[in-house]
């Protein structure tokens, strides 16, 4: 009873408070349906679709019809790696995502390994996110010459430290800065979306480049790897929501349902958003803009073309919050299972946060910031979790044959 009460957190008995304090202290399940889909969009949508169509246009060798299936493709992988989540996160709802999985499927080495090497590689991919955030929230203020690399570093310490913070101090803080932002930043892509169509749709030699779309040179299969490495990293973050399965209320329904809406939700929003682009820009412009969404405002909304820097700032701290987020819950998790300092593993007393772990993984994060070379932060990133992503697969088929009658109330 007194986990039940806990669990809902709606009891303000005094009596209770009391015998909250005996029983042992856990995460509470403050996480519902709507966060949880914010959550998922909010880790998903960063800074990929506004920069990412120029990665795959440029491997899918400027062929408009190549590079759409690629970007459909790629989400109904992404879609298919997180149905086998959701199957592992209904069966075991605890919090680490991967970690709990790996620990449980593969055993307690390749958990090991995989702590370790996410306690340095996840916080390198939230200074990359930093860094880019205070990039194009610098930018602005600077017109053509480029923010000086100290002021950049700094903001992007200070947005780490204070998401942190936040994080460490309330979860239902943090979810609804979430949702929040995830609100804001699909606003922008529906501008994009909608402002792409609505007022280039009628000029027909826009309409020819979807008409012929297939007719240039089609890329080989090499190339066609590269363009999908782009695509399936503009859709990266699809796995967070396992993060924080013990903090979900009913995951058993909520875990299969968020994931159902929020993939297919980003998957609509990613193609329009590339049909956007390419009615307004030619393949050509695509490939040599650096962030094609600025260049699409510079083109579609000239008085008002400041608003998708911003979005793309507003993106990217949204996706940066869930990361955060998400990344607490996976060193809460290794130190409950002793592969990190026990200290990690504490919770605070007031919001059942795990704010050491918080602070811990804010902290690596912060030296990261330091070198501050975005290409190679984000490549040394990309491998190891798509490395990670496949010992969580091969834990669900192990787990399948080892434990037949595990409870499983979601089945891929």
């Amino acid at each position: 009873k007194n986990r039940k009460k806990m669990g809902k957190g709606k009891s303000h008995d005094p009596k209770d408070g009391k015998r909250k304090e005996k029983a042992k202290m856990h995460l509470k399940r403050n996480i519902g349906y709507v966060d949880g889909v914010s959550f998922i969009i909010g880790s998903i949508v960063g800074a990929g679709i506004f920069v990412s169509p120029t990665g795959v246009l440029k491997h899918s060798l400027l062929n408009v019809g190549v590079a759409l299936t690629i970007w459909t493709a790629s989400g109904l992988v992404s879609l298919m790696g997180s149905l086998c989540y959701a199957e592992l996160g209904t069966a075991l709802p605890f919090s680490g995502g991967e970690y709990s999985h790996i620990k449980r499927g593969l055993g307690s080495l390749p958990a090991f390994v995989f702590i370790w090497t996410s306690t340095f590689t996840k916080p390198a991919s939230n200074a990359a996110r930093a860094l880019l955030f205070a990039e194009y929230a610098a930018q602005p203020f600077y017109g053509i010459c480029p923010a000086p690399e100290v002021l950049k570093k700094c903001l992007a310490l200070a947005v780490l430290w204070s998401l942190g913070i936040l994080n460490g101090c309330s979860v239902k803080m943090a979810a609804w800065v979430q949702t929040v932002f995830t609100l804001l930043k699909m606003m922008a892509l529906s501008v994009i979306a909608i402002g792409g169509i609505v007022l280039v749709g009628g000029r027909k030699e826009s309409l020819a480049r979807f008409e012929d779309a297939f007719s240039s040179e089609i890329p080989n299969a090499s190339q066609i790897a590269e363009a999908f490495f782009q695509g399936l990293y503009a859709y990266g973050g699809w796995w967070s929501l396992n993060y924080m399965a013990e903090e979900m209320k009913n995951p058993s329904r909520n875990i299969p349902l968020t994931v159902m809406t929020a993939v297919p939700a980003v998957i609509v929003f990613y193609l329009l958003v590339n049909i956007s682009y390419l009615t307004v820009l030619t393949p050509k412009e695509i490939v040599s803009s650096v962030a094609v969404a600025v260049t699409w405002a510079d083109r579609v909304i000239p008085s008002v073309a400041w608003i998708i820097p911003l979005s793309v700032a507003v993106s990217i701290f949204g996706a940066l919050n869930s990361s955060m987020f998400t990344l607490g819950r996976l060193s809460y998790a290794g130190s409950q299972s002793g592969h990190l300092p026990v200290l990690i593993s504490m919770l605070n007393v007031h919001s059942c946060t795990p704010a050491p772990a918080m602070i811990f993984s804010t902290t690596i994060a912060s030296i990261f910031i330091i070198p501050s070379d975005l290409i190679t932060l984000t490549n040394y990133f990309g491998f190891s979790a798509w490395l990670m992503i496949g010992l969580t697969c091969a834990s669900l088929i192990v787990l399948r044959y080892r434990e037949p009658h595990l409870h499983r109330p979601y089945k891929v």
